[in-house]
């Protein structure tokens, strides 16, 4: 490389690094958590029961959330992934903002109440919040995702900056006996191009995970109208089907799917005559992508079933990546010890930084004389 493009690239990685580093950095110390969100999340002692997970009626479950909470509505059903239980929100309306939903907990194989406290409260929570939004809705996840493409184009150009920078040293060598800021460039380094890989993945499985806002929307727009347009719904009715009416049919049309998520008519994720069910496979792949259906609310027939767009596939399959969490606790004991990897360049990066400031000298007590 010539001394003009090792300057250009020297300039892209200055900038882009300490526009960046600070979110980073935050990104870095909220996801820590969030990688054993599992293990830290509340105990839900499980009664001991022969029943099968869905044994108990969801409409039952339903009946007692509202009978707790009067006047408020039912948007959404939540299945849990590793645990039989559901989560069952109520909100003022259909269209409330998620953060105001009161949740209750069930299991989904005896229909008993566990009592948890709050998902939308705790710790956890504001790590959550923080890490994906900084507490300001789509507009900060946006600039979060911003800031992570500014963090991979500082990955690229490190990898770029790497070869030249040390190409007088062995691979992996730390120079001590110097200056601290020659080891800790060195150090830097290392650890840099020792964890590129990783950094590279969560960093754009990162930045993709901010598109879920927009993915979501373009959904909504395209797959899930064409998907009601499928089937007219029965006009005149006046009632709804029973959930558990709708869930044992969607799994007769789907067999060897696992519901996750049910929107109710009027949400967002729904239309205002259909139900919508998401579901996922049973395999370690497959249970991270969803497969809607659409089922009338009148008759709880299933009118439409589609495979997610490529772009939404994309978003599935980019979470597990970024967070670590589908190989067991071994895994994230990986992904936390390359976290903190990251957390040290980081550092490192900013002191680097700091350390190489142009400084002005004190003037000499003859120079104070002289002037």
């Amino acid at each position: 490389m010539t001394r003009r493009a090792v300057r250009a690239w020297v300039w892209v990685h200055r900038w882009s690094s300490l526009v960046c580093t600070l979110f980073a950095l935050l990104l870095c110390l909220t996801g820590l958590p969030l990688i054993f969100k599992d293990e830290l999340g509340p105990d839900l002692k499980l009664a001991a029961t022969a029943a099968a997970p869905g044994s108990a009626s969801v409409d039952a479950m339903m009946a007692h959330a509202l009978a707790a909470r009067p006047g408020e509505v039912v948007p959404y059903l939540f299945y849990d992934r590793d645990h039989p239980i559901l989560k069952v929100p109520t909100a003022a309306s259909m269209t409330a903002d998620p953060a105001t939903f009161h949740y209750q907990v069930f299991d989904t194989r005896t229909g008993q109440q566990i009592e948890i406290p709050q998902p939308n409260e705790g710790f956890l929570y504001v790590m959550t919040r923080l890490h994906l939004d900084l507490f300001g809705g789509v507009p900060g996840t946006l600039f979060l995702g911003a800031m992570g493409l500014l963090l991979v184009i500082a990955i690229v150009s490190g990898v770029v900056l790497y070869g030249p920078f040390t190409r007088r040293l062995d691979f992996g060598v730390v120079r001590t006996g110097g200056s601290c800021r020659r080891s800790w460039l060195d150090l830097h380094n290392l650890l840099g191009i020792a964890t590129l890989a990783w950094f590279g993945v969560v960093s754009l499985t990162g930045v993709i995970n901010t598109l879920a806002a927009p993915i979501e929307l373009a959904w909504q727009a395209n797959q899930l109208v064409e998907m009601a347009s499928q089937a007219k719904p029965i006009a005149g009715q006046g009632r709804q089907a029973a959930i558990d009416d709708v869930l044992r049919e969607v799994r007769t049309e789907v067999p060897g799917m696992n519901v996750m998520t049910v929107a109710f008519p009027g949400t967002p994720f729904a239309t205002s005559s259909h139900i919508a069910i998401f579901l996922t496979g049973n395999t370690p792949i497959t249970s991270r992508i969803l497969k809607p259906a659409l089922a009338d609310a009148a008759t709880g027939n299933v009118v439409s079933v589609r495979d997610m767009p490529w772009y939404a596939t994309a978003l599935f399959m980019s979470q597990p990546l970024h967070f670590g969490d589908y190989g067991g606790l071994p895994l994230k004991i990986i992904w936390a010890l390359l976290d903190v990897v990251t957390i040290v360049v980081l550092i490192s990066g900013l002191y680097l930084w700091w350390a190489k400031r142009p400084r002005r000298e004190a003037p000499s007590e003859t120079e104070g004389l002289a002037t």
